[in-house]
């Protein structure tokens, strides 16, 4: 029993060590080679820029759609354009008011662009208030961009920033598990199971930020969730141990495709001790998947544990995962 853990453990660390999502990442180091040092909080770094203005903050984000999907699924890249906006504004703390999008493609592809991001639109309420259209025939682009209002104290003090990360303090997954990974792209869309619970689903994380309940929290991208995971804590070096076993999955899906897709709600959270229940709760009364998975410790290590077995599965002290540079700590 020990010997075929461990040959699963070995083979998720692989698959996970191998993920397309998660090597991509290290591109963002371009980024502050030509812009120079980042704070992590108003520069590139977290999951949305926090912008101070002369009433509080807001927390500004941008998507760039992976060119083959949009041109083979473009109903499906609009919609996701703006559903990862959501997500970034939403992780980091902030209430979602507003997706702005620009379309390079034929008329075609423009126009099931415009219908997937309509659809998601209205799902998630949040408007589409304005964008760009090019129309061309060759190979067509899609990126959004979201705006967030954060609620509390301005600054970095009042979102769920990953600066924020401290020891000590446990690490939350929240996951919505209803429905089917989808079978030529990496994606969980388990919106087509909640439906209109979406919109109230994806306002948890602002209302466990107001609360104090969650201080740090990241969406689970096309990084995967180690490849998120590893983001989440470079900016301290930190490491923690994830309990496989409790890990909120959904069933019917094999583990290593799981830590390596995206899922249309999937978010970590990094909770102060004794606020357990509190940051739980909220997600268990909606009907989504959410447990405590570890606790974030100062080894610079994503470990993996099942039953007895135990494997590294990054380690940010050996390689880091965007390049770019912590000054700012």
């Amino acid at each position: 029993m020990g010997t075929t853990v461990t040959s699963e453990l070995d083979e998720i660390v692989r698959v996970v060590a191998e993920h397309p999502g998660l090597l991509a990442k290290t591109e963002i180091g371009l980024v502050g080679e030509v812009l120079g040092d980042t704070d992590w909080t108003s520069g590139p770094g977290d999951d949305g820029a926090v912008v101070r203005t002369s009433r509080g903050s807001v927390v500004a984000c941008g998507e760039a759609l992976w060119p083959p999907f949009v041109a083979h699924d473009p109903r499906a890249a609009g919609f996701a354009a703006v559903l990862t906006n959501v997500n970034d504004v939403v992780a980091m703390g902030a209430e979602p008011l507003g997706i702005v999008n620009t379309v390079a493609a034929s008329e075609e592809t423009a126009r099931a662009a415009l219908e997937g991001m309509r659809h998601a639109s209205r799902l998630f309420r949040v408007p589409i208030v304005g964008g760009h259209l090019t129309r061309h025939d060759g190979e067509p682009s899609i990126s959004a961009f979201g705006l967030g209002e954060v609620g509390g104290v301005g600054g970095a003090e009042g979102t769920l920033s990953m600066t924020r990360v401290e020891l000590g303090q446990s690490l939350v997954v929240a996951a919505a598990t209803d429905g089917a990974m989808r079978p030529d792209f990496p994606f969980f869309p388990a919106f087509e199971q909640r439906g209109e619970r979406c919109a109230d689903d994806v306002r948890l994380l602002p209302a466990l930020a107001r609360s104090g309940a969650a201080v740090a929290a990241k969406d689970i991208s096309m990084a995967g969730l180690v490849g998120s995971l590893a983001m989440l804590l470079e900016w301290g070096t930190f490491g923690v141990e994830i309990d496989l076993d409790v890990l909120p999955a959904p069933r019917g899906v094999d583990t290593a495709a799981w830590l390596t897709c995206f899922p249309s709600f999937g978010f970590l959270l990094c909770v102060p001790p004794g606020c357990e229940d509190d940051a739980l709760g909220p997600f268990h009364a909606r009907g989504l998947e959410a447990a405590v998975v570890g606790r974030i410790d100062d080894t610079g290590r994503i470990d993996l544990r099942r039953g007895g077995s135990v494997a590294t599965a990054y380690d940010l002290t050996r390689r880091a995962v965007t390049r770019l540079p912590r000054t700012g700590r």
